[in-house]
C-alpha cells in the first residue's frame, strides 16, 4: 500500500497544483471579467446606446469571458477544451434548429436596436401596423395605436420590411390639395389658400409656402398648398387649415365639386298597359 502511495503521489501532487492553478485562473478571471464589463458599459453608456441592446451586449460579453476562463482552467486540469465544444456545438445546433423562428426575430431585434431606424416614442408605419413605438425588445417590437391598442409585431418582419418614422425630422410638410369648379375664381381661391397658410400660428414663416395649380381634372381645377410646421403639430395643424379651407371657400362663393350620380326611372303603368292589351 505505501509503495503504490508513493506511485500515486507525484499524480497527485501535479493534480493538486493543477487545481489550484485553475481555482486562482477562476477567481482572477472572473473579478478581470467584472472589471471589464464595468468599463465596457460606461463606455456603452456614452455612446447613448439603447439599454435593452446595452444589456444584452453586456451579458454576451460577461458569457464568453466566463467561457474562455472555464476553458482555460479545464485544461489546466486536464479536460480537453475540444470535447466541451464539441459537446456545446452539437447541443447548440439542435437549439438553432428548434428556435429557428425565435432566432431570426431575435437577429432582427439586434439589427433594430444596432441600426435605430426608429426609437421609443416615434411614430412609425409599417405593414405590419403602426402607431407610437412602446418598447423595441430583442424579439418583439410593440406600438402603442392612436385609439389605444396594442401592437406587437416580431421583430425579424420588422427588420426586412419597409418601415415609414414619421416623426423622425423635427418639422413635417403639410401639403393639401383642393379642387374647385371650372367657373370659380381660380385667383381668389389660390389667395385664400395662401392667406390661411400664412396667417396660421403653428405653419412656419421661414420656410417656403407655396400655392399652385396641381391639376386639370376631369370635373374640378385641382389647387394644391404646402407649408411645413413642427412634427408634433402636424395633425392639428392640417385638421385646423382643412376646416378653414371649407369654410372661406364657401364664404367666397367658391364651390368645391363632388361626384353626383343622376339616376333616371323609365316608369310604364302596369296598369294602363293591361288595359291597352285587352
Amino acid at each position: 500500500m505505501p509503495e503504490m502511495m508513493k506511485d500515486w503521489l507525484p499524480g497527485l501532487t501535479r493534480f493538486g497544483g493543477n487545481l489550484v492553478i485553475a481555482v486562482l485562473i477562476l477567481s482572477i478571471g472572473f473579478k478581470v471579467a467584472g472589471a471589464v464589463r464595468r468599463m465596457v458599459d460606461r463606455s456603452f453608456a456614452r455612446m447613448d446606446m439603447e439599454l435593452s441592446l446595452r444589456k444584452f451586449l453586456l451579458s454576451l460579453l460577461q458569457a464568453v469571458m466566463y467561457a474562455v476562463l472555464v476553458f482555460m482552467a479545464a485544461e489546466r486540469i486536464g479536460i480537453q477544451s475540444s470535447s466541451i465544444i464539441a459537446v456545446l456545438g452539437s447541443a447548440g445546433l439542435t437549439l438553432g434548429l428548434a428556435l429557428q423562428g425565435s432566432l431570426s426575430n431575435f437577429a432582427g431585434g439586434v439589427l433594430i436596436l444596432l441600426v435605430r431606424p426608429f426609437k421609443v416614442g416615434d411614430y412609425i408605419v409599417s405593414q405590419y401596423g403602426e402607431g407610437t413605438v412602446a418598447a423595441i425588445g430583442l424579439v418583439y417590437t410593440t406600438l402603442n395605436t392612436t385609439d389605444n391598442k396594442m401592437v406587437v409585431i416580431p421583430n425579424g418582419s420588422l427588420s426586412n420590411s419597409p418601415v415609414t418614422n414619421a416623426t423622425a425630422e423635427e418639422f413635417r410638410r403639410l401639403d393639401i390639395a383642393v379642387g374647385i369648379g371650372y367657373d370659380s375664381d381660380l385667383r381668389k381661391a389660390k389667395e385664400i389658400l395662401l392667406d390661411i397658410y400664412m396667417s396660421h400660428p403653428k405653419i412656419k414663416k421661414d420656410r417656403p409656402i407655396q400655392v399652385f395649380v396641381s391639376e386639370l381634372a376631369a370635373s374640378s381645377v385641382v389647387i394644391g398648398a404646402r407649408g411645413w410646421s413642427a412634427t408634433d403639430d402636424y395633425w392639428q395643424t392640417r385638421w385646423d387649415v382643412l376646416e378653414e379651407v371649407k369654410l372661406r371657400l364657401d364664404q367666397a362663393g367658391i364651390a368645391i365639386p363632388y361626384n353626383q350620380m343622376d339616376v333616371h326611372i323609365n316608369y310604364t303603368d302596369k296598369t294602363e298597359k293591361g288595359e291597352t292589351e285587352k
